[in-house]
């Protein structure tokens, strides 16, 4: 990297560490920001990331500008809040961030390289992050996979952890069988009446579901986020035709399946 592009790049950092610093000062600073602590801020972040994701989905690149500001804006926040407690700051994010990559990729930063290939690296990847596990006392293979993950994604992430030691189905029709099974086992819930046994059968369902997603190699969370683009884009369509003939309020379900029909087949057209 050139001088001017570090240059550039260290002003550009220091600027948004400037801000944050002053959105945070208790004399003059944002109310809202000074108010704001780990916990409070955590729900923005996830947000932000999210928003990264609909931005690439989008493949629309002045917005996935736009939110990856907003992402390293959080990253700056919370650095913030933990040099205020003079626990680290984001100097030191920065650099253990770099230090962690270059550890995990010796096949890179090594004088000679190793000549791995992509799948050699994940296993040595996979290797690394299970001895960390094991340094810290957790060695559960479950233990890193985060809490606060969307639940969809911590089960697909739970069962492919599984299969390490190869707890898993070997293909995916034994993963249908056991889906057709939970469907049964939720309507004998749906029979008995206990709304709690039948939460229980329909979260069984959904990890199933996750569980099926990646045995046929799909991410469980990207293919629900295009089925709710896909039922937006329907359903607004419908709201258009219904609009157009100065209709309003509850309709018919026949006739909003009808339109729900036609909106499928202009898409497919």
């Amino acid at each position: 990297m050139s001088a001017k592009a570090l240059a550039r790049n260290a002003a550009a950092t220091q600027a948004v560490l400037d801000v944050m610093a002053q959105l945070r000062d208790p004399k003059g600073g944002c109310p809202w920001d000074i108010e704001q602590n780990f916990a409070t801020i955590a729900p923005y972040t996830i947000e932000e990331a999210y928003e990264v994701a609909d931005a690439i989905e989008r493949n629309d690149m002045p917005a996935l500008k736009e939110e990856l500001g907003d992402l390293l804006f959080q990253v700056a926040f919370h650095a913030r809040m933990a040099e205020e407690q003079s626990a680290f700051d984001f100097a030191d994010v920065a650099q253990a961030l770099a230090n962690k990559m270059i550890e995990r990729h010796p096949h890179v930063f090594s004088e000679t390289g190793d000549g791995r290939s992509a799948e050699q690296q994940t296993v040595a990847w996979e290797t690394l992050k299970a001895e960390k596990r094991a340094a810290k006392g957790a060695p559960s293979l479950l233990d890193d996979v985060a809490m606060a993950l969307p639940a969809l994604m911590r089960a697909e992430k739970l069962t492919k952890r599984a299969a390490r030691i190869n707890f898993d189905w070997p293909a995916p029709e034994p993963v249908l069988e056991k889906l057709e099974e939970e469907l049964a086992e939720l309507e004998e819930a749906r029979a008995s009446g206990n709304q709690e046994h039948i939460a229980e059968e329909m979260g069984d369902i959904l990890f199933v579901m996750a569980n099926l997603a990646r045995k046929l190699k799909v991410d469980p969370e990207e293919a629900l986020r295009r089925a709710n683009a896909k039922f937006t884009r329907r359903f607004q369509y419908i709201e258009t035709k219904l609009a157009e003939a100065g209709r309003t309020g509850p309709q018919p379900l026949d006739d909003m399946e009808a339109l729900w029909v036609e909106a499928k087949a202009a898409e497919k057209r």
